[in-house]
């Protein structure tokens, strides 16, 4: 039985001095990969290779909209990390989960009671649930749209134009919930030329294989219409071994369908309609129960093969109207999203000589969410020195959540528990963004958002709806037949500013420094799990939560050769929101919903680009977090007094230390080949992920491969890949037990170790 408070890979916080030390000796350091804005499709890398070396076309300018107008990379004050198409192919990213290390301070997770729920942290700001309820420290957008719940939203990323990374609160632009950040995922839209792209790849190194195939047809309609189709299937046969038969498991079946339409009547409009269809269907996760498993393994046993069968529908119309008012475009953008998916798991992953009082803990949830949303905005420029944004934004979702316990004591009959909730959203936005030249170097920045939003809640308690060993009584359901009584309704509202000021200088050409202050905000949140023995934080609302971010950065592009960018950042968090995991009781475990303390979060970026030699590039990022509390009224350690012991924790999800190293060549193999080559070294700091840091994620590091060789102007590419070659033990995030005797102990969910690939593209243009 390994040890849960084993802190032999432990990495103690480093002193500022060897950071600064560490800063001046990364200079080298990681990718700014690039990206095409999302309303013109990234050129092909066999283009790209046409017209220049690919070191090259790496350090070319770069267009963004991290500020909802298109700028180039290197003239946005954000501190940013953007993937284009072809780096997301180049380096086989199957969906934002595979983007979980080698980006600075930010981590792609998965929480581990759910597959497909996304736990996304960004500079220490990041969640610790499958509550759907709880609103999310960093924003997800596709082509614009806000997702509203973290619940099926580990996103596939075949045909997407660009992924950009915004860290740092967006609250002016992007309002609510954005505190830790905003991820920006961009799909590809029509063009004005025929071409098609056939995919075909396999994966090993486990268990079974995992196979992909993909296909994409652009055709124009005439003058004034285009389309683009994708397809998308990846039947994933399992990668891990169950110790309890020895078979695969972690089988995973996804389709994807993506119709785009794109009419221009005139040269001043433009209409994109969007549709997506995803189905999924799945085992629950790799539970692995880190008391009786080395967490430096792949060991686990599940006695519950568990399932996810997931279908979302996604429907966006976009419309950019140019007038001549200050030369400025009109767009407006409406959305329709609903997602449903019922999922089951093992969460105890106990074999079957358990000793702890709960032998079994199997957890089944029904969810059902709808969201509407439409973004009407203008952008115009004024006497050549103002550059404006102003516009309104209107959302609503609404969320039914059913889940049910099957809970086994010791010398006890099972116990099976029903409950869940009716969540309802409605949020008003009104924003203005103001940049203003004060001279041709000199750029003073502006903004402020009112956001008002009102939230609703029927909630019905686990352990009030409860039958004991009765297989044949199905309980209550909150989504269909018999519906679960409600145990309490409650309702919120809240009206928040978010500023922003800030100044950009330009000393010279190469040379961007800038400065600002900005605030974000995550209104109050109520809990739609109620379980065990009910506390006043369970339900909610929780106050709203502040974030106060200061940041200093630089962007430098030094010729064709140098492209160097950093951030020191330091963010005041007032009336932090945490979903605190208390276990025992009844029902297994109970989650508080609470303001539990203030804390001070300071930090370093840095990310750069270096052509060494013609068609030879280093990329690398470094970044390093500070965290602390500065205040805190909540019992974190559970020892039933809030004193000096709570305070001393450290900060969930805030690993001390990211960095990467990425280097990459491209070799002209006669004149109808050209062999393009990667390795890539990635590492993240051990995180807690508990907030009475009983539990943590080890250290991670990771080492990719690659190997594309393009043939006939990239008509076909063959690659060869390897992904985590080190074998790495990755967890999502994990929970619960402050003592193994009070329950069932601890559980992860694993991530895959080491991935061989082979994949084959075929792409043909002007057909």
């Amino acid at each position: 039985m390994s040890v849960i408070n084993d802190t032999s890979t432990f990495r103690p916080p480093a002193r500022f001095a060897g950071l600064f030390l560490t800063v001046m000796l990364s200079a080298a350091l990681r990718p700014l990969p690039v990206t095409a804005q999302n309303t013109e499709p990234a050129a092909q890398p066999e283009q790209k290779a046409s017209s220049a070396s690919e070191s090259a076309a790496l350090l070319e300018d770069v267009v963004v909209t991290a500020q909802k107008r298109e700028q180039l990379i290197q003239d946005v004050p954000v501190s940013m990390t953007v993937f284009d198409a072809e780096q997301l192919e180049a380096t086989k990213v199957r969906d934002l989960g595979d983007l979980t290390i080698g980006i600075p301070n930010v981590g792609f997770d998965e929480i581990g009671t759910s597959r497909g729920t996304a736990n996304f942290s960004i500079r220490g700001m990041g969640i610790n649930s499958s509550i759907p309820s709880l609103d999310p420290t960093v924003g997800v957008f596709v082509d614009g749209v806000y997702m509203g719940t973290n619940s099926l939203l580990l996103y596939d990323t075949f045909d997407l134009d660009s992924i950009e990374i915004l860290r740092g609160p967006q609250g002016v632009l992007f309002g609510r919930n954005v505190v830790g950040g905003a991820v920006l995922l961009n799909t590809r839209t029509p063009t004005d030329q025929y071409e098609a792209t056939l995919r075909s790849a396999v994966e090993g190194g486990g268990k079974a294989p995992n196979f992909f195939n993909s296909a994409t047809l652009n055709a124009p309609l005439g003058d004034t219409l285009a389309v683009r189709f994708t397809i998308h299937s990846n039947q994933d046969q399992g990668w891990f071994k169950n110790q309890r038969d020895g078979k695969a498991f972690g089988a995973r079946d996804t389709l994807m369908l993506r119709p785009v339409l794109s009419w221009r009547p005139t040269e001043n409009f433009d209409l994109t309609l969007r549709y997506e269809y995803q189905n999924i269907e799945s085992d629950g996760p790799a539970s692995q129960n880190v008391d009786y498993y080395d967490r430096r393994g792949h060991k686990f046993y599940v006695d519950e093969d568990g399932y996810l069968d997931a279908e979302t529908h996604f429907f966006s119309a976009r419309a950019d109207w140019s007038v001549a008012f200050g030369n400025g475009t009109i767009t407006d953008i409406f959305a329709w999203r609903n997602a449903q998916g019922d999922a089951f798991s093992d969460l105890d992953g106990q074999p079957a000589d358990s000793v702890y009082p709960l032998r079994q803990f199997h957890f089944g949830t029904d969810l059902e969410s709808e969201q509407f949303s439409n973004e009407l905005r203008y952008a115009g420029t004024f006497f050549n020195r103002l550059q404006l944004a102003t516009g309104v934004y209107y959302f609503t979702h609404a969320l039914d959540y059913y889940e049910t316990r099957e809970l086994g004591f010791a010398n006890s009959p099972l116990v099976h528990q029903f409950g869940g909730g009716y969540y309802d959203v409605d949020s008003l936005g009104l924003f203005l963004n103001l940049d203003y030249d004060l001279t041709d170097w000199l750029t003073l920045t502006g903004g402020l958002r009112y956001t008002h939003e009102e939230k609703e809640a029927d909630i019905a308690y686990l352990p009030n709806n409860q039958v004991i060993n009765d297989p044949d009584n199905p309980g209550c359901h909150m989504l269909r037949g018999r519906r679960c009584p409600i145990d309490s309704s409650d309702g919120a509202s809240w009206n928040t500013l978010s500023p922003k000021i800030g100044l950009t200088l330009r000393p010279v050409d190469q040379i961007m420094l800038y400065w600002h202050w900005t605030r974000g905000f995550r209104s109050g949140n109520y809990n739609v799990r109620i379980a065990g023995i009910r506390t006043a934080d369970q339900e909610g609302p929780s106050d709203e939560e502040q974030v106060d971010n200061f940041e200093l950065g630089f962007k430098t592009t030094l010729g064709a050769r140098v492209r160097l960018n950093g951030a020191v950042f330091f963010n005041i968090i007032k009336d932090m929101q945490r979903d605190v995991v208390i276990p025992g009781g009844p029902s297994g475990t109970v989650q508080d919903i609470a303001n539990t303390a203030d804390a001070e979060i300071f930090g370093v970026e840095l990310d750069g680009s270096f052509v060494l030699a013609d068609k030879l590039i280093l990329q690398g990022s470094m970044g390093f977090l500070d965290a602390k509390y500065t205040d805190i009224w909540y019992d974190l350690t559970g020892d039933g007094i809030t004193d000096g012991k709570d305070k001393n924790l450290d900060l969930i999800r805030a690993p001390v230390w990211t960095y990467s190293l990425d280097l990459r060549h491209s070799l002209p193999i006669g004149s109808h080949f050209r062999l393009d080559s990667r390795v890539q070294y990635a590492y993240r700091d051990r995180e807690y992920s508990q907030d009475d840091n009983a539990l943590y994620n080890r250290q991670l590091k990771k080492v990719n491969v690659g190997l594309d060789l393009h043939i006939d102007n990239g008509q076909w590419v063959v690659g060869l890949y390897g992904k985590n070659l080190l074998d790495e033990v990755g967890h999502g995030i994990n929970g619960l037990s402050r003592s193994p005797t009070s329950g069932f102990g601890s559980f992860s969910p694993l991530s895959k170790g080491r991935v061989f690939g082979l994949q084959l593209t075929y792409h043909l243009t002007g057909v």
